[in-house]
């Protein structure tokens, strides 16, 4: 080990020739780097490597609100291989599934993350030289907490009121607090107050993104005198004062704040600001110009493209990533959501980690999935393959234009009786290519070739379903055979499920499979 003052922070320089191994750095981060590229060297051959972070923060937020989360002992091996990957910062998005003390009724059930959980967390993290940051939403996402009619009050819309989800799709009932009640920022200091202390990061994400039935409810009077944004951006500073209390700096997810540019400089001087986009045409270059242009501190938050899917969108993921690579942003977040039930299967997570961690450590460099395929899951030619099946369903993908899921996932869960957009042959295409990948999959550890091969399943079956719904709608043979395979996948996940997850969310989870295989058994 060798100290020189001189490297950039984090950067290192490693040597290898016959006689000696030279690990050259700065600081304490530049050392660990430089351990784990040199154990990533097991024939240690002669190299000169000279290395650098392209961003100085690379984060991953990992959803544990959407019904599966992880067991502790999941969490700890995840912070390690994490920490191999040069990962620095972690977070895990919370809306209801935390432990608070004066709210059991909100999570009693759900097997939340605990204070114990996060004492183990952080001091692995603390070894491992990430940085443990909390996440608690504290505006919109709060349904869960809404079932109950002690938090239903502080809700901007009622029970079973519709609104309307940003143009996109109708909704009803509570989504957001009400920012004009007056209990609603006493209980979200509540809730920081427990969290944040908990947590060693001097940052802490309030949320407060996809607040869309903000105006269509209880404050619709007070929007219309005041203004959508000023109201939204008014709650944003009251929350992040109570963090600044606490001792923390704030962050948020920007994307309300950026559909309103000329309120950006209203923002508080210490907010940072997360910069969210999933999809390849996400412009992050132009919203980190306009967070900067107010000087606040902006990150880029992409995504791993694996929800709503049982195989991710390859290509989309690729396009996405690199996008945010390309732009100088303070951070790269990438994001790892569970929408829908979580029912991706977590190698397909992780190997959308795998490329997020190259990108925020080598931004533009070619991405090779081998290494993910390696480092991930101890077999190379994994990766490629993950590759081709998260473009199974591309074609269908382009056919729907398709965005935030896989045309797959979302065409198992049209009912029987929908209209069917495209032909049977396009479905027959897909279903004989996944037939082609559970064939052809290479060597892996059991667990993860039990978890692939019921995530290829649950595909085969969307596949063979989207072509019999097309093609032969009256075939009940072929129907009841669906439905047989498809009680069988269930209550394979079921069973895996366990194998690295809490038994509480597991049966809301479920629950969406069930409305399918009753959609199949009616028909």
């Amino acid at each position: 080990m060798i100290r020189d003052e001189a490297i950039a922070a984090e950067a290192y320089r490693l040597e290898i020739d016959p006689s000696e191994i030279r690990l050259i750095h700065a600081d304490d981060a530049g050392r660990r780097h430089a351990e784990a590229t040199l154990a990533q060297l097991p024939d240690r051959p002669c190299l000169r490597i000279e290395d650098a972070p392209r961003f100085p923060i690379r984060g991953v937020m990992l959803d544990i609100s959407r019904d599966r989360v992880p067991t502790r002992e999941s969490l700890l091996e995840l912070v390690d291989l994490l920490a191999s990957w040069k990962i620095n910062h972690l977070q895990f998005y919370v809306e209801h599934a935390f432990a608070y003390r004066g709210h059991r009724e909100a999570w009693e059930g759900w097997d939340p993350l605990t204070h114990e959980d996060v004492a183990a967390v952080a001091a692995r993290c603390e070894a491992r030289g990430i940085d443990l940051a909390a996440n608690q939403n504290c505006l919109g996402h709060l349904h869960r907490w809404f079932r109950l009619p002690q938090y239903a009050a502080m809700a901007e819309m009622k029970p079973g009121e519709p609104w309307d989800f940003n143009g996109l799709v109708m909704k009803e009932g509570p989504f957001s607090l009400c920012p004009s009640d007056p209990r609603s920022l006493p209980f979200v200091r509540g809730l920081l107050e427990e969290m944040l202390p908990l947590f060693p990061s001097r940052l802490a994400n309030i949320g407060c993104d996809e607040a869309f039935d903000l105006g269509q409810g209880r404050s619709r009077e007070v929007i219309r005198t005041r203004g959508r944004a000023a109201v939204y951006l008014a709650w944003v500073r009251e929350v992040a004062a109570i963090v600044r209390e606490l001792g923390k700096r704030p962050q948020f997810w920007a994307d309300i704040a950026l559909e309103h540019p000329e309120s950006l400089g209203e923002l508080p001087e210490d907010l940072v600001a997360l910069c969210w986009g999933y999809e390849p045409d996400a412009p992050f270059a132009r919203w980190v110009e306009q967070v900067r242009e107010v000087g606040r501190s902006p990150w880029v938050c992409p995504g791993t493209s694996c929800w709503r899917t049982w195989t991710a969108r390859t290509t989309e993921r690729r396009e996405n990533l690199l996008a945010a690579a390309r732009v100088p942003a303070d951070g790269f977040l990438v994001t790892a959501w569970g929408d829908l039930g979580h029912r991706q299967p977590p190698p397909v997570t992780l190997h959308g980690l795998a490329e997020a961690a190259h990108r925020a450590w080598s931004g533009e460099t070619p991405f090779d999935p081998r290494a993910s395929g390696v480092h991930a899951f101890g077999h190379a030619d994994l990766g490629p393959w993950l590759d081709a099946l998260g473009d199974a369903d591309r074609s269908l993908r382009t056919l729907a234009r398709r965005r935030n899921a896989s045309e797959l996932f979302v065409d198992l869960h049209l009912p029987w009786s929908a209209p069917a957009p495209g032909a049977a042959g396009d479905y027959e295409s897909v279903a004989a290519t996944i037939d082609d990948l559970a064939r052809s999959m290479p060597p892996a550890e059991a667990l993860v070739e039990r978890e692939l091969r019921c995530g290829l399943r649950f595909a085969s079956i969307a596949a063979t379903r989207g072509a019999i719904r097309r093609g032969r709608p009256g075939d009940r043979a072929s129907r009841r055979a669906l439905a047989a395979a498809l009680r069988d996948a269930i209550e394979e996940r079921r069973e895996l499920w366990l194998r690295s997850a809490r038994p509480g969310g597991l049966e809301s989870s479920l629950a969406h499979d069930r409305a399918v295989l009753e959609d199949l058994e009616q028909a």
